[in-house]
């Protein structure tokens, strides 16, 4: 009774084991991922219906031969050296971590895959499951996702491009904006400027037209001869006085608008000097007078008409800041490519606060409040000086007097042939 409860329980077991094996069997054939199993010398030894499925290949077809058929061919030889080397040192792990591995269809067609590997040992041989998924369709949305980034991408620096452009764009406007409004500001200034110094500058020469043409009225009766011209003299040097305030004016616009052009000339600076000498001393003070010398080559290279008007400005300065009496020293020197002109007076001198402001626009120094002007001739002869390649310095001590001077670049200046007389 043993002996055959023995056996029942033996062919209860085997049963049983059958049973798991077969449903073992079914779950491997019907599973949705492809499975195969090789051994240790490669060759596939079992291969589920999603397998055969995904490689289209049948069963009898793939038995017993190297797993290299299901790998496109340019990969055979790499393939067999790894499958070596996991033989060799076989672990549980996903089958090529971080590569892109592709499989091949019996029709030749590739496509990618997703490979996971495990192992076991029986008989004393090494056996490989491996657990296969296409990921094709995975494959095609990352590549559209990584399409849709890129483009997003694109998209993103071309709208930072032209954010940053905007951006720009405003900082110039802003520029812009700010640079006009301290223009308009700095404009403002000089009107009300402008205002205040023409109302009092013309003031006293209108005053004066006023009272020698009323007093020309009442000498006019043929007799007093001498204080009728004493009278037209004032009338005159009074709307000459107008005309220079005028020409200031005029020559501020032109420069501040950028109209005034060079016109280089070749002349006898010599000559042209002692013109302009003759012409203002008739303005001097009553026994004011000018010391003149020359150095050097006398001909020179300059636009005639802005040198001019430098030199009379500077001795017309000269004459106003000056006592009476005494001489007012002009000189001119040419040597080396390098021309300079320097006038000095003996007057009032200008504080070393004055001086770091002379060729701005409208400033008069503390010691010209009595002295007519428009604090415009010393930047005009700043900006002609600048015009021409040239600058200007001042070296003044108060209550002693004053040298201005003058430096020009002579060197490959080229000018018209028009000669000067």
């Amino acid at each position: 009774m043993v002996v055959v409860d023995k056996i029942d329980q033996l062919k209860q077991s085997e049963l049983k084991i059958a049973q798991d094996k077969q449903r073992f069997t079914a779950l491997l054939e019907h599973a949705s991922m492809g499975i195969l199993e090789i051994n240790q010398r490669g060759e596939i030894i079992d291969i589920n219906l999603s397998a055969l499925k995904l490689f289209g290949y049948e069963k009898t077809e793939v038995l017993n031969k190297k797993i290299e058929m299901l790998i496109p061919a340019r990969f055979h030889g790499k393939h067999e050296e790894h499958r070596n080397q996991y033989l060799h040192h076989p672990n549980n792990r996903p089958m090529g971590l971080g590569m892109d591995l592709f499989a091949a269809k019996k029709s030749g067609e590739e496509f990618p895959v997703e490979v996971s590997l495990t192992n076991y040992m029986l008989n004393d041989e090494s056996y490989v499951v491996a657990f296969i998924s296409d990921i094709t369709i995975r494959k095609k949305s990352e590549e559209e996702i990584k399409k849709l980034n890129d483009e997003l991408e694109e998209i993103v620096e071309l709208r930072t491009r032209e954010l940053k452009y905007a951006i720009r764009q405003l900082e110039i406007s802003r520029e812009d904006l700010y640079r006009s409004l301290e223009k308009e500001k700095e404009l403002g200034e000089l009107k009300s400027r402008f205002v205040s110094m023409a109302s009092h500058e013309f003031r006293t020469p209108l005053s004066t037209v006023l009272s020698s043409a009323y007093l020309l009225e009442q000498y006019n009766t043929g007799a007093d001869t001498t204080k009728q011209q004493k009278h037209i003299q004032r009338i005159v040097s009074s709307v000459n006085m107008l005309t220079d305030i005028l020409n200031d004016f005029l020559s501020v616009g032109k420069i501040e608008e950028g109209k005034i052009h060079v016109k280089y000339q070749k002349f006898d600076i010599y000559k042209l000097m002692l013109s302009a000498i003759d012409e203002i001393r008739v303005s001097l003070k009553k026994e004011q007078y000018i010391q003149y010398e020359h150095t050097g080559d006398p001909e020179v290279i300059l636009d005639v008409s802005l040198f001019r008007h430098i030199i009379m400005n500077l001795i017309s300065n000269a004459s106003k800041f000056s006592p009476p009496t005494g001489a007012i020293n002009v000189l001119t020197s040419h040597e080396d490519g390098l021309l300079k002109l320097s006038v000095e007076d003996h007057g009032t001198g200008i504080s070393p606060e004055d001086q770091q402001h002379l060729t701005e626009r409208f400033f008069r120094g503390r010691n010209a409040v009595n002295i007519q002007g428009t604090g415009l001739g010393l930047h005009i002869v700043s900006k002609y000086a600048e015009l021409m390649n040239g600058s200007i310095k001042c070296d003044s001590v108060p209550h002693q007097g004053t040298i201005f001077t003058l430096s020009f670049n002579q060197q490959n200046t080229t000018y018209e042939e028009d000669p000067v007389n």
